[in-house]
């Protein structure tokens, strides 16, 4: 019944816009405009049971505890953090991909680049941000996931659906939000250190100290490097080598009267390779050398101050450049994406009632050296509210409606509503909404084999997404249980389309992509012991751009499932075990079969601590689950895409052992 209130919900949205109401618009507004904000976790407690600080959620700009938010937010609190920061010090991608309902997807074998995929939905769709800001770009790249290291994170936000109606165009199918690490009362600073049983290494570090009694600063560098590998010995690399620097300095300012400030500064430098590995060649009997040499070079500010009588002042500003020099073969394509954001609210709070209204513009331009037909640059101000009432103790109903005036695909409107009802122990949260996207060329296949395959192509349409969702939450002493039913169309969706044996063409979808799930979560707190247990169900369909009728999604599990079991004890160490099933996936263009195997990873950390200093050893895929264990990675012939490999369904790098040593210094 609930599957199928979801359904005609979305039927309702899909009507195309000569044959809705009149009085559609505003039947959106109120059945369909809540902004995806805020959701569900409880507060934490340590080994002893204790219940630590609350969990406030930012990504719905109102710093309310997310059990009071009416959308669901899974949060991942700084103890997670910590025990994948062990796990992998140089990236966020594992500390993602183990929330239900997130899936890391390698988009290109060649180089290792991946991007997130929620609840079934292309990684394009996904933005993510860093403290609420695209520092990262409007798009971000799928390398972009592997150069973000976890060190100086304090929480990570994720908001799945349309989150178009406060972010914009960029967030049609869900937010990442990386909350920063705020500098402690007194100096503070570790350094970790790390190997890999596949020859990586990584270095990070983090100081952070008060400055004066309201200004604080904190910086984070790191540097990662891994060794090019060919685990099959047919001439191709099947883990990528690298070489990385990070550096991240941030400035904290808390006023007297309240106001508070952050400044932040970034820069990345990275060269990957792959392809053939030295005096190999591709099948065709040439070498094929694939490679990324990225620079990143970003500015953010967030600022907030009270103005008596009215409410606060929000304030927002971020610049970002990126630089790329990709080498795929012969061919060279050096480019440059550039971002920029000014925002500007105000919000308050009377009575029961929560608001806030405010405007924005953002930026992004693009420009290729060897392919200048598919530059690009969009410009979009924005006009934004945002409200929240409470009925009583029990019932809480939130709206957010946004405005986008797109320079190149017109104006937008992207509403959004959320209920949130509590019932003693229960939590229920309802929400329905729409998001659009603004086509780029750089689609999964496009961004990881480059343009020079692709055929210009006529203008494309504005992919547009309604979402809806209904969550069920328990939580009883050490019992939490979360489960959750899902539903997206998308329109015009933006689709790959063979030309011929040498090109490809971007084209709009005849008819919508659907997808439908659910997402169970339960987890038990048993003394110094935690259990959790997820399971994930997607049916993903979209029209087939190369024949007549619908297809599976590529590269979309079907169903998974997850088990982890955590000791953790305040001051002596942690030890955990956890099984991950993936089901079985269909596979685009890939002669050697049309459905992935299913298969199962297990994993075992640990870490000693010793005072100040901790020893920590990991474990991965102690199976050794390899793709390449089953067919070729290499196809027999260059695909239309320019690819040279099949897509990764399955690990490529098998089992990794991983361990080091961390110092801390000062603080508790």
């Amino acid at each position: 019944m609930i599957v199928s209130l979801i359904e005609q919900g979305l039927a309702l949205k899909s009507v195309s816009r000569t044959h809705r109401p009149a009085n559609y618009l505003l039947l959106s507004l109120l059945l369909g405009a809540a902004w995806p904000a805020t959701a569900y976790a409880q507060a934490d407690s340590d080994a002893d049971g204790e219940e630590e600080s609350e969990i406030v959620v930012q990504a719905t700009r109102t710093g309310r505890r997310v059990q009071d938010e009416p959308i669901r937010v899974d949060v991942v609190n700084r103890e997670e953090i910590e025990e994948k920061l062990l796990m992998r010090p140089g990236n966020i991608a594992m500390l993602v991909s183990e929330t239900p309902g997130v899936w890391v997807q390698t988009t290109s074998p060649a180089l290792g680049a991946a991007n997130v995929r929620i609840q079934g939905l292309k990684g394009r769709y996904t933005q993510i941000l860093a403290d609420g800001l695209p520092l990262y770009g409007g798009q971000t790249p799928s390398i972009g996931l592997l150069q973000i290291p976890p060190t100086d994170l304090g929480q990570v936000e994720i908001i799945k659906g349309a989150a178009s109606a406060l972010y914009g165009p960029s967030a049609l199918g869900g937010v990442i939000n990386l909350v920063s690490r705020r500098p402690a009362s007194e100096p503070q600073g570790e350094l970790l250190l790390n190997a890999t049983s596949r020859n990586g290494q990584d270095v990070t570090g983090y100081t952070a100290s008060p400055i004066s009694q309201t200004l604080s600063a904190s910086i984070t560098a790191g540097y990662d490097r891994h060794s090019r590998q060919d685990l099959n010995n047919d001439g191709w690399a099947d883990l990528p080598g690298y070489e990385r620097f990070t550096v991240r300095p941030r400035l904290f300012w808390d006023g007297a009267d309240g106001s508070k400030a952050l400044l932040t500064f970034g820069a990345m430098a990275e060269q990957r390779d792959g392809g053939t590995m030295p005096g190999a060649t591709a099948p065709d009997g040439q070498p094929f050398v694939q490679a990324q040499r990225s620079r990143r070079y970003d500015v953010g500010l967030t600022a907030e101050t009270p103005l008596e009588g009215i409410g606060t002042l929000h304030l927002r500003a971020s610049g970002v450049t990126q630089s790329h020099r990709h080498r795929f073969g012969d061919v060279i394509e050096n480019d440059r994406h550039r971002t920029g954001l000014a925002e500007a609210s105000i919000g308050g709070e009377t009575g029961a009632t929560t608001w806030l209204a405010g405007a924005a513009i953002q930026a992004d331009d693009y420009r290729s050296r060897a392919y200048s037909a598919f530059d690009y640059s969009y410009t979009v101000p924005s006009l934004f509210v945002q409200g929240e009432q409470k009925l009583g103790d029990r019932l809480t109903l939130a709206g957010s409606a946004r405005w986008d005036g797109h320079s190149a695909y017109g104006s937008r409107v992207s509403p959004r509503l959320s209920a949130l009802y509590k019932p003693g122990p229960w939590t229920i949260r309802a929400s329905l909404g729409r998001g659009f996207y603004a086509p780029t060329p750089f689609v999964e296949e496009i961004e990881a084999n480059g343009l020079s395959r692709l055929v210009p192509y006529a203008k494309l349409k504005a992919e547009v997404a309604d979402s809806a969702s209904i969550d069920f939450g328990y939580g009883h002493g050490p019992l939490e249980a979360n489960v959750s039913l899902f539903a997206s169309n998308i329109d015009n969706a933006v689709q790959l389309q063979t030309v011929d044996a040498n090109h490809v063409t971007l084209i709009n979808a005849s008819g919508l992509t659907k997808t439908r799930g659910a997402e169970v979560l339960i987890r038990y707190r048993w003394n110094a012991v935690t259990l959790t247990g997820s399971y994930v169900h997607v049916d993903a369909r979209e029209p087939d751009p190369d024949a007549a009728g619908r297809r599976m999604v590529p590269l979309t599990p079907r169903d998974s499932a997850g088990l982890v079991a955590m000791w953790e004890k305040h001051g002596r160490g942690r030890f955990g075990i956890e099984a991950y099933y993936t089901g079985r996936q269909s596979l685009d263009d890939n002669p050697y079969r049309t459905r992935s195997r299913p298969y199962v990873q297990l994993g075992a950390m640990g870490e000693l601590i010793l005072g100040k200093v901790s020893l920590f050893v990991n474990a991965e895929n102690l199976l050794n689950v390899r793709q390449t264990h089953y067919d070729p990675l290499l196809l027999r012939s260059r695909a239309p895409t320019g690819a040279w490999t099949v897509d990764a369904w399955a690990p490529t790098d098998g089992f990794v052992l991983n361990g080091g040593v961390r110092f801390r210094f000062g603080g508790e």
